[in-house]
């Protein structure tokens, strides 16, 4: 399998790469890895680090192109390779593409990814490693833009297929991208489940976890859950009704491990851009939904207002049913409320279950689990 990763600049994708090739050889496989950056650089020694977008384009369209034309030569040895690269760059030249459509069409790759993740932290790397002025807004900007134009970079390639895939918790996601590398008979799940409105009820979370990582088992995740911006902008709006300028906030994966340090966000910076947050959550979720072979959702009960039990259904988890079974996805649902699911549930799923352990146990009886070993061994 042949695949160009993309991301916008911010993203650190080399050793996040290098983790997913050094993981594919421990199941016994191996991937061969170009880092384009990195070759640019050998082909001109005499550019410092970190200073060769600083280049004139001419200067810098020769070395890409120099690079592409050895990863094509050395291609034709090696069954899996990843190119890491970029599809745009925004720099001091402004906005320009990253690639030439006659090299793609030689290298002729079955994969094309753009990478993702929280906007406050590729924000925090991109101006601990580089001297450049840029703000949360324009790094919602520049991700839309890498991500539309790494599909374009797809549909110019015929046969090929386009993911976004979130880099999220980093020692699940390395499994997601040598799966799509590696294992191409998994199928694919966007596993559904309420959000942002049951994030301070831990034993729910807990149940919501377990759902997911029980799926991530025994298929390949595309988890919304490894993009948590929607937090950032709930803490933003905290700290404004407390009139604070500026907030600690310490990223993490919904539910799941938190980073290694707390980002000192500046409150007004993090509002401007809610309607980013939101527009691109929208669009981001249904995208994930688009390139899942099914969607899977997880319903809790919940305990109401007036201490009934309720079942857990956000409207966000509608959509996405609905998205999914308008686009002729398989819907499945484990709804575990005492109350009857609506005939909008009813009559969208392809099949309800009253647990995880039910649902896995028909994905299994359908011959849906592909590779039984979770490593592939």
């Amino acid at each position: 399998m042949r695949a160009i990763v993309t991301g916008q600049v911010g993203m650190d994708k080399k050793p996040y790469l290098n983790a997913v090739r050094d993981f594919a050889g421990d199941q016994g496989e191996e991937i061969k890895l170009f880092h384009v950056g990195d070759m640019m650089y050998r082909e001109a020694p005499d550019i410092r680090s970190g200073k060769i977008l600083d280049l004139p384009l001419s200067r810098l369209n020769n070395l890409r192109r120099a690079a592409f034309k050895d990863i094509i030569s050395e291609a034709r040895d090696h069954q899996n390779l990843i190119v890491n690269t970029h599809a745009t760059f925004r720099w001091r030249h402004g906005l320009f593409a990253a690639f030439d459509f006659d090299q793609l069409t030689k290298l002729a790759p079955d994969l094309f990814i753009c990478l993702v993740d929280n906007i406050e932290v590729v924000h925090a790397r991109l101006h601990h490693e580089h001297e450049i002025d840029a703000t949360l807004k324009d790094c919602m900007v520049w991700r839309e833009e890498e991500i539309l134009a790494t599909e374009l970079m797809a549909k110019a390639v015929p046969g090929s297929r386009f993911y976004i895939m979130s880099r999220g918790r980093h020692e699940e996601t390395t499994k997601t991208l040598f799966r799509l590398m590696c294992r191409p008979d998994m199928k694919t799940v966007y596993p559904s489940f309420p959000m942002s409105h049951v994030v301070d009820m831990p034993d729910v979370l807990a149940e919501i976890d377990d759902f997911r990582a029980r799926l991530a088992e025994h298929f390949i995740t595309f988890d919304p859950g490894d993009v948590d911006e929607k937090l950032l902008l709930e803490r933003a709006i905290a700290a404004a009704r407390e009139g604070e300028e500026f907030f600690e906030h310490l990223p993490h994966s919904f539910g799941g491990g938190k980073a290694a340090r707390p980002i000192r966000a500046r409150t007004r910076e993090v509002l401007d851009i809610a309607g980013d947050i939101d527009g691109q959550i929208y669009m981001r979720d249904f995208k994930l939904i688009d390139q899942s072979d099914m969607i899977v959702s997880y319903i809790p009960e919940l305990m109401g207002m007036d201490g009934k039990e309720i079942p857990g259904l956000s409207s966000g988890v509608e959509r996405e049913l609905q998205h999914a079974f308008e686009h002729t996805k398989d819907v499945f649902v484990v709804w575990k409320p005492k109350k009857t699911p609506s005939p909008f549930i009813t009559e969208t799923a392809t099949k309800i279950f009253p647990s995880v352990d039910d649902a896995l146990e028909h994905f299994e009886k359908q011959g849906m689990f592909g590779q039984r070993n979770l490593f592939g061994h």
